[in-house]
């Protein structure tokens, strides 16, 4: 066989002989019809045991690249790709609704990582205590662990209710008992659930502007009237909303994305224009345990008298977004329908992960987390601070902020250059960063996120971010 196998630094021996043989295959190396060595001729010119040549074939044979004849040997199928590659029907004439057809298509995150990623919204991998982590899910993966049904409460596993409860009590005071606590895969999840017991063809939704764009394409794939409410320097324009609005959805702690925290007199407004016009406030609390200054003002929840806001929050910016881990607290009456709508999506999440979450929290490992995790990004945060308010101060305004995994730079009104321009000559520089433009409004500005640049490399990001400028000049 005018073949050549290379096993070289390759421990799966069979898997490098499948693979090898596979590709020549579909490239044409090895022709329709060509014999192949007998599995202990090939075993013995590779000096690997016959039984790992065989396993090979026989994956190659049931695949449909191989066919095996008793007394006459192993020889290339006739037509492999076609036999192997195979496709569902195109189903050209089936189409969804029209909203499902205006939404942009998910990418994949399968880029070439950038030299410095400035990105929004990602937490540092590597202060993730991973040693710990592995032990918690070991411990969780104990026979008592599962019910002896197989499954569980669509809530979640009691233990990690309670300890939230306790937890977000403690760290953003929110009242909230364990049997208020719904367990979810991600915030994401937690506001497709509220969308699916609250949102009926037509009824009017308000989302921030700028504001989070997964909400308000959610929203309007469940069939909402989306409208869009201004943010100024308190927060969202209560006076904006539109009468007849039922959801309003809005991120007080830490406006996303410009980061300012809302006023008390806002929320307070925002409160009693709900409770006027019987509509629910959606409070994401996506990243406010991160803070740098003062104490945080209470949360639209512990504010509530009415049974109005549900609260949504996630451990994507605590932990690892990976593990995908939110939960919402909502209201006694709206509790039932959630609960049913989380069976019939999923019925409940990873018991597992649940479990060593609940370990995570009650052994004081979260909160000792948070704390090391907040210095590091503090002191991210400060060169980030620093940098635009001595480099750039000529054409960047920072947004006040004093918490999250990111802060907003807006640009000066008579500065001469062009965000997209500063993002795209980045890009090239091999610096990732965001343009406000991307999460709507009408300011210009750059969103930078300090979640993956490490306070070590963050000082050469920076720099080659502010060498940017200059080249993004209008003419």
């Amino acid at each position: 066989m005018p073949f050549h196998i290379s096993l070289d630094g390759h421990t799966d021996l069979a898997a490098r002989i499948y693979r090898q043989l596979r590709d020549g295959i579909l490239d044409g190396r090895l022709r329709s019809g060509e014999r192949l060595p007998p599995t202990r001729e090939l075993a013995r010119e590779l000096d690997v045991s016959r039984n790992t040549v065989a396993v090979a074939y026989e994956r190659l044979t049931a695949e449909g690249f191989l066919e095996s004849h008793v007394g006459r040997g192993t020889f290339v199928c006739a037509d492999p790709v076609a036999r192997t590659e195979r496709a569902a029907p195109s189903g050209a004439g089936v189409r969804p609704i029209a909203r499902w057809r205006s939404l942009p298509v998910p990418l994949g995150d399968d880029r070439p990582a950038p030299d410095f990623d400035f990105r929004v919204g990602v937490p540092d991998p590597a202060l993730f205590p991973l040693r710990t982590w592995r032990r918690l899910v070991s411990q969780a993966l104990r026979p008592s662990l599962p019910p002896p049904s197989g499954y569980a409460d669509p809530a979640g596993l009691e233990t990690l209710r309670v300890a939230i409860a306790r937890h977000i009590g403690a760290a953003r005071s929110v009242r909230a008992g364990g049997e208020d606590v719904l367990v979810t895969q991600g915030a994401q999840q937690a506001l497709d659930l509220i969308g699916r017991v609250l949102i009926e063809p037509g009824t009017r939704a308000a989302v921030e502007d700028p504001g989070y764009p997964p909400a308000e394409r959610l929203f309007t794939a469940l069939g909402a009237r989306v409208v869009k409410v201004p943010v100024d320097d308190e927060g969202l324009d209560v006076t904006a909303l539109v009468k007849g609005t039922r959801l309003i959805y809005t991120t007080p702690s830490h406006q996303f994305p410009l980061g300012t925290p809302m006023s008390l007199a806002r929320r307070t407004a925002l409160l009693a224009w709900a409770e006027r016009n019987d509509a629910v406030i959606v409070e994401d609390d996506y990243d406010s345990e991160y803070r740098f200054s003062d104490r945080p003002l209470e949360p639209l929840q512990s504010l509530d008298r009415d049974g109005r806001v549900l609260y949504v929050g996630s451990f994507s910016k605590t932990l690892l977004p990976l593990l995908r881990l939110g939960f919402l607290v909502a209201p006694a009456s709206l509790r039932p329908a959630l609960r049913q709508a989380k069976q019939l999506m999923d019925w409940h999440g990873d018991l597992v992960t649940q479990a060593a979450l609940a370990s995570f929290i009650d052994e004081g490992l979260l909160a000792r987390h948070v704390r090391k995790a907040t210095r590091e990004y503090s002191v991210r945060r400060d060169r980030i601070l620093a940098f635009v308010r001595d480099e750039l101060r000529d054409v960047l305004e920072v947004v006040p902020s004093s918490a999250g995994l990111h802060l907003c730079a807006v640009v000066n009104p008579h500065a001469a250059v062009t965000v997209d321009g500063v993002v795209a000559e980045a890009a090239r520089a091999g610096v990732a960063v965001e343009s406000l433009a991307a999460y709507g409004g009408t300011r210009g500005g750059l969103v930078i996120g300090y979640g993956l640049v490490g306070s070590d490399r963050i000082g050469e990001g920076l720099s080659r971010l502010g060498d940017c400028f200059p080249a993004a000049e209008m003419s």
